[in-house]
């Protein structure tokens, strides 16, 4: 942790000063403001958060949001219920802690493996403090629901770390025995997913972290208290470190403006073990609670109080109302991408990996048959290579080892697949282009409208139906023109959109009326010739 002066060491019965006063409420509670709902997604109970914000004793004074976060049955909310006792002043006259023999209460706890608390709680009774400059300051505790349990998804665990910390002006990652490499990546997972909703700007997103690592067991190589010699360690980055290490490290000291350690003891066998502990003292360890009492003073002391502070403005009650549910709209509008599990992104990355490997050889194969230098190849002849290319790229997809399953896998094949005939159709425009018809079709179209429309002008000039003699006159200069224009567009690369448009003209005139008649003319024949073939037999 971060030096703070003597004030951290000191057992302090006076550290809230005589002049604070706290919001008096008749059944101060623990109140959901984050609800998760059966789908996995958050609800934002607003009426909840602004009976608690909107008090007219705190709505205009600055905030202190202080939050523990971190895995699930680690303690979180047992640890928040000293706070609660330092808050209420429950020490004075008995100790730091309060009474020995007085039962644990405040935020909903309870030994046992399975999770206690689901969404984002606020305890419902701001505390008034006067910080060191004679400020008067709302402190507000914030209780999270633990990562990774059984019920959890990825994005859940993402979404209440990131929620947290952008409203917490003090966030404690609570964590158990050390502080490990897979502890990092999801905290560089969480921050990340929480700076994303945050604009873009050049300030440091988030204010402090504290990493509390409780059942601290090597005080020989690290004493208890204090943990900042061992923190600058975990998070040192040297010359030849593997470069993933260096971005973590990198990405956590970017995203905190301070960062704080501080290594706890176990509380003891009977907190435990036993299922009917209640959390009063005397079953709790004396070194437990000896550094439980440095500890809660470097968070709440008036002295070490953080007002919370977003783009480099202090936020009140009120403001703060506001920032919860910005921020909550915008992780419930689905515009952040969707948090993954390292397994999840492990198998999605070395499936594109097969992918992208399919589809190389799949474009390398029709380069061989169809590309730049190669001549031009029917259309049926195309599409009978194209089938067998295509399957020999699903082979090697499928064939290549994948993490993720057969299921898994199942999409990146259609993707695959959809990727290849996108492909396909390039193919096809090139081998088309290649058709020194298919090149010369819009001249010739245009060509044979011109032939068709002269002959028909001087048909009609020699029966005197002059009127329709200008008619196909003016069709002629028309094609005339469109002939031209094509020629330029062609040798020159401009007005490629109007060439196009030609183009396409041509096209519709060969297959809707050349076509057709071709069509008509040979069914015509065809009948002529069958015609003339039976009046031969009856003959």
């Amino acid at each position: 942790m971060s030096p703070t002066g003597d004030a951290a060491n000191e057992r302090s019965d006076s550290v809230v000063s005589s002049s604070d006063v706290d919001v008096e409420l008749p059944d101060a509670r623990a109140v959901c403001i984050l609800k998760t709902k059966d789908d996995h997604s958050f609800e934002l109970d607003e009426e909840a958060l602004e009976s608690i914000l909107l008090q007219p004793e705190v709505r205009s004074k600055k905030v202190v949001v202080v939050c523990v976060a971190g895995a699930f049955r680690k303690g979180k909310s047992f640890l928040l219920n000293f706070f609660l006792r330092y808050l209420d002043g429950k020490h004075e006259g008995k100790g730091l802690l309060g009474d020995d023999d007085e039962a644990l209460t405040g935020f909903s706890w309870r030994g046992g493996a399975e999770r206690e608390t689901t969404g984002v709680l606020l305890w419902s009774k701001p505390y008034l403090r006067t910080l060191s400059n004679g400020e008067e300051v709302a402190v507000l505790l914030m209780d999270t629901q633990g990562a990774f349990d059984s019920s959890s998804t990825v994005k859940e665990c993402a979404t209440v770390f990131a929620i947290s910390t952008m409203t917490s002006s003090v966030q404690v990652y609570n964590l158990s025995s050390h502080i490990q490499e897979d502890h990092l990546q999801h905290l560089q997972l969480f921050t990340e997913y929480g700076r994303l909703a945050l604009e873009e700007n050049d300030r440091t997103p988030f204010q402090r972290l504290e990493f509390l690592v409780r059942d601290w067991s090597y005080p020989y190589d690290y004493p208890y208290g204090d943990g900042q010699t061992f923190l600058e360690h975990r998070l040192k980055i040297e010359p030849g470190q593997h470069e993933e290490l260096k971005q973590v490290r990198s990405h956590i000291k970017s995203c905190f403006q301070k960062i704080g350690c501080f290594l706890l003891p176990h509380p003891g066998k009977v907190v435990a073990t036993n299922p009917k502990f209640d959390g009063r003292l005397s079953e709790i360890d004396e070194e437990f609670k000896q550094y439980l009492q440095e500890f809660i003073p470097e968070i709440l002391a008036p002295e070490n109080l953080l007002v919370k502070s977003i783009n480099g403005s202090d936020v009140t009650c009120m403001g703060l109302v506001e920032y919860f549910k910005s921020y909550v709209k915008i992780y419930q509008g689905g515009e952040l991408p969707e948090p993954k599990s390292m397994l999840q992104a492990t198998a999605e990355a070395n499936n594109l990996a097969a992918l992208a490997t399919a589809k190389d050889q799949y474009m390398r194969d029709m380069e061989k048959i169809c590309g730049g230098d190669t001549p031009y190849l029917s259309p049926v002849e195309l599409e009978a290579k194209h089938d067998t290319i295509q399957a020999k790229a699903v082979t090697l997809f499928k064939a290549t080892r994948k993490m993720g399953g057969e299921s898994f896998s199942h999409d990146f094949e259609d993707r695959l697949n959809k990727e290849i005939l996108d492909q396909y159709e390039n193919f096809v425009k090139l081998n088309d282009s290649k058709n020194i018809f298919n090149s010369a079709r819009t001249p010739a179209v245009f060509l044979v409208l011109m032939l068709v429309a002269y002959v028909s002008s001087g048909f009609f000039t020699m029966l005197g139906l002059y009127s329709f003699a200008n008619i196909f006159n003016i069709c002629l200069g028309i094609c005339l023109i469109c002939i031209a224009l094509w020629a330029y567009i062609r040798f020159s690369g401009e007005l490629i959109e109007f060439g196009k448009q030609l183009d396409d003209a041509a096209e519709w005139i060969w297959d809707e009326i050349f076509m057709s008649l071709y069509a008509m003319a040979m069914e015509k024949g065809t009948q002529a010739v069958l015609n003339r073939q039976l009046s031969k037999k009856r003959n």
